[in-house]
């Protein structure tokens, strides 16, 4: 009896990747494409729908990036999730692995490699490209507590104070004592400058 082909979703904003991985992933036997998306949330939306056996999402993408939509994925759906990306900036290993993701390789990776880097992860192991595994373990740890995270990472799409706080949720002091303090652990001249520092290292 010959068994199921892995049903892969595939999120990327770029869409002559996002065509090309289509493409040559659905070349393999063992390998179903059941659904592409452009963005997080689309992705968000088809997982809990189809409930594939592997979301191949692209780190970098509107409407929720790729660890936000893993963190989503796998708080509702049964699947594994791997991670693909152009630029691994230090820090984002160490999210995804918080995030419970499965695989993490950059964009460059040939499709036969990622075909078996997706069988891999199906059959229960994890797979890291070694070489953003080996500059991870070098890379310098957030000095910034989660809030100061979460206001930088909101003051990268924002221009006011009030507007990141009314996305927190929070008093607008409250939001530029988190900024104040992070801007002085960073030695950043500018909240936007310390969420430039933040995002270069992978913290947010």
């Amino acid at each position: 009896m010959t068994p199921s082909p892995i049903r892969l979703l595939i999120a990327d904003d770029e869409h002559l990747i996002r065509g090309a991985l289509e493409a040559l992933l659905g070349l393999e036997p063992d390998i179903e494409v059941v659904a592409s998306a452009d963005n997080g949330e689309t992705a968000v939306e088809l997982a809990q729908q189809l409930q594939p056996d592997i979301c191949l999402l692209d780190l970098e993408m509107p409407r929720a990036d790729g660890l936000e939509a893993a963190a989503r994925i796998l708080a509702t759906v049964n699947t594994r999730v791997i991670i693909v990306t152009r630029h691994a900036r230090p820090g984002v290993l160490r999210r995804a692995l918080a995030a419970k993701v499965s695989g993490f390789v950059p964009k460059s990776t040939p499709a036969q490699e990622l075909a078996h880097v997706i069988r891999d992860v199906v059959a229960g192991r994890r797979y890291i490209d070694p070489d953003i595994a080996a500059a991870a373990l070098t890379a310098e740890r957030s000095p910034l507590t989660e809030r100061e995270l979460a206001a930088l990472r909101v003051s990268r799409s924002t221009t006011s104070v009030a507007q990141i706080a009314d996305q927190l949720h929070l008093a607008p002091g409250t939001v530029r004592n988190y900024l104040s303090s992070a801007m002085i652990k960073l030695n950043a001249v500018s909240r936007h400058d310390a969420a430039e520092k933040a995002w270069q290292q992978g913290w947010i």
